[in-house]
């Protein structure tokens, strides 16, 4: 299958302002690329690119005063396979976890797994251990949570989900990756493209999305607590502990956002 990514995405500035894109695709997913996947601005700006602490491909710019526009257009080969599911696959004892992944246990800035776990072992804690586990974490969440545009807020974080019950994507993913971790299962936010593929078509523009990964015998499983099913065409942009990790772009003054447009779509050969 091949999928037709794309962005285009303008900012207004006021004065000279740096910023850091995550837009790229992530750099494991690089191979499947079928035409270049490159950051291009209007106006033309110098681009620096370069590797985060967490293995995502990132852009440094500097924008202008008036407004940038961020745009891109690139083509992917997908297997047109619905997300792997694990049902067999047992956690790890955290004494034998490589040590690149301890940091996936531990608090980070939406995720409270203090504040939480006791809720998770309530909940959670006489569900069978492995992939039924994180199964449960998922239904809950899904159930539990209602998935609203209006209800986005960047500052709510995981015990903030947890307490109003409303939220978006991220939203419904950092409660699950909190619960996870609070039971010992390694867990990590994930960002990237998720089009309507082989579920119909979803009114409304289309958007980047939010997921995250556990791990579980020793590699990386994709869940999704806010659509709660295996998706066809997913593309990973970026993973870190949270949203704070993986933010689209990141500004360090005034850039206002006024136009955003994102495209996946299959593409018959």
């Amino acid at each position: 299958m091949l999928i037709r990514l794309g962005y285009d995405l303008y900012f207004d500035t006021f004065a000279d302002v740096p910023m850091l894109t995550l837009l790229n695709v992530h750099p494991s997913r690089k191979k499947d690329l079928r035409e270049p996947d490159e950051l291009h601005t209007d106006p033309v700006l110098n681009i620096e690119n370069y590797e985060d602490g967490w293995g995502n491909h990132g852009c440094r710019v500097l924008a202008p005063p008036g407004g940038v526009r961020f745009h891109n257009s690139t083509l992917i080969e997908d297997s047109g396979e619905p997300d792997r599911q694990g049902q067999d696959a047992g956690e790890i004892p955290i004494e034998r976890l490589p040590l690149h992944v301890l940091p996936y246990l531990m608090n980070s800035r939406y995720c409270e797994v203090d504040l939480l776990s006791h809720t998770a072992s309530e909940l959670f804690g006489n569900t069978p251990k492995g992939w039924q586990r994180v199964q449960a974490v998922c239904d809950w969440v899904h159930s539990k949570v209602t998935f609203g545009y209006h209800f986005a807020n960047p500052t709510r974080s995981a015990l903030g989900v947890y307490t109003e019950r409303v939220g978006v994507c991220r939203d419904f993913q950092h409660l699950a990756i909190t619960f996870c971790r609070a039971l010992n299962v390694p867990a990590r936010y994930a960002t990237g493209y998720l089009g309507d593929i082989g579920v119909g078509v979803v009114p409304g523009p289309m958007d980047f999305s939010a997921w995250f990964e556990v791990y579980l015998e020793d590699c990386w499983w994709t869940c999704d607590a806010r659509h709660n099913i295996p998706r066809i065409g997913r593309v990973l942009m970026a993973t870190g502990r949270d949203a704070t990790d993986c933010a689209i772009t990141t500004s360090f003054g005034r850039a206002q956002l006024t136009s955003f447009h994102v495209t996946s779509d299959e593409v018959r050969e």
